[in-house]
Formats: C-alpha cells, sequence, structure tokens
C-alpha cells in the first residue's frame, strides 16, 4: 500500500530531519512547495509561469496556482508509490483541495503527522540556529502566523481521523521511533 502523507508542525519543530529519517527508510519522494516552486518556474510549466508572476512582486501565490503545482506534482510517476507533502496543504482551501485532487488521483491520505513542540522551545531553537532574519520579533510573528494557520487543519485532520501528534520536543531518535511506529501501523 502507498505511504502518502502529510507533514505539519510549527518553523524548527524538527519536519525537515524526521523527512530525511522517513525518505531513507520508506523511499518515498519528499515534496516541499517551495521545491515544487522553483522547480516548475525553471521548467516554465504553465503553473510556473503563474506562481513566478505572483513570487516576483512579493505576494504570496494564491491557492489556485499552489493546488495545481501541487497536483502536478502528485500526478508524476514518482509518486506512484507515496509521497510526503511538506509545506501543503497550509489553508483549510488547500485542504479541501488537497482531498479532492486526491480522490482524482486515486491516492488516497494515509496520515498527517504534527511534530507538536512547545513555542517556547522552538524560540530556542530558532535562535540557536543563528541565522540573521531569525531576530526573536520575526520568530514570535512567523510562529504566531503558522499557529493561526495550523489551528483549522489540524482540527480538520482530526475529524477525519487521520492526524497523529508527535511530541516533538525529545531527541530525535526518540521523535523518530514514534513517527516510525505510526508509519509501520499504517
Amino acid at each position: 500500500m502507498a505511504l502518502n502523507l502529510v507533514l505539519m508542525g510549527l518553523p524548527g519543530a524538527g519536519k525537515g530531519t524526521q523527512a530525511d529519517k522517513i525518505i531513507e527508510e520508506f523511499k518515498i519522494p519528499h515534496i516541499s512547495t517551495g521545491d515544487i516552486f522553483r522547480e516548475a518556474m525553471a521548467n516554465e510549466t504553465e503553473m510556473g509561469i503563474a506562481a513566478k508572476q505572483f513570487i516576483d512582486k512579493g505576494e504570496l501565490v494564491p491557492d489556485d496556482v499552489t493546488v495545481g503545482i501541487v497536483k502536478d506534482r502528485l500526478a508524476q510517476p514518482d509518486t506512484k508509490d507515496g509521497f510526503m507533502l511538506d509545506g501543503f496543504p497550509r489553508t483549510l482551501v488547500q485542504a479541501q483541495a488537497l482531498d479532492k485532487m486526491l480522490a482524482e488521483l486515486d491516492k488516497p491520505l494515509s496520515a498527517v503527522i504534527n511534530f507538536d513542540v512547545d513555542a517556547k522551545l522552538l524560540v530556542d531553537r530558532l535562535l540557536a540556529r543563528g541565522r540573521a532574519d531569525d531576530t526573536l520579533e520575526t520568530i514570535n510573528n512567523r510562529l504566531d502566523v503558522n499557529i493561526k494557520m495550523n489551528t483549522p487543519l489540524i482540527d480538520f485532520y482530526a475529524s477525519k481521523n487521520l492526524l497523529h501528534t508527535v511530541d516533538g520536543a525529545r531527541d530525535i531518535e526518540v521523535v523518530y521511533q514514534d513517527t516510525r511506529e505510526i508509519l509501520k501501523s499504517l
């Protein structure tokens, strides 16, 4: 059975680290919307050209363009045995569009894994990275925005019995063992 996943979590929660471990063991493609946008723009696909018009102006790419680009990516042959979405969906509209898209592609979602870490700990983690754009103010703002965006998605996927929450505040290997148990149980 294909393993079709959505990874969720606030910035600094460890999604990327856990995604690397999932890829290594389960051999499914990691689909990051940022990567998809860059690839679609480089290949000058119809959706890539549409996205570029917004990105070049510093605007958010509208849901219909984002959904179109994700749909194009999920139709690729390497996703036949599963995929892992990271950074999508970000809104309830995108989550509903993903449901419809996956039904059309006959690729039902297996699980949504939410890496839950207390915001105070995330602030410390993000400050420790030492990136120039990671000031206390920008980190707090980014976390606030993400909490507002994630809450409706968490409720949406919980109502569909797809949500699995993992305590991401623990050691990387312990978090992965919990994640792995969830994936093995699907």
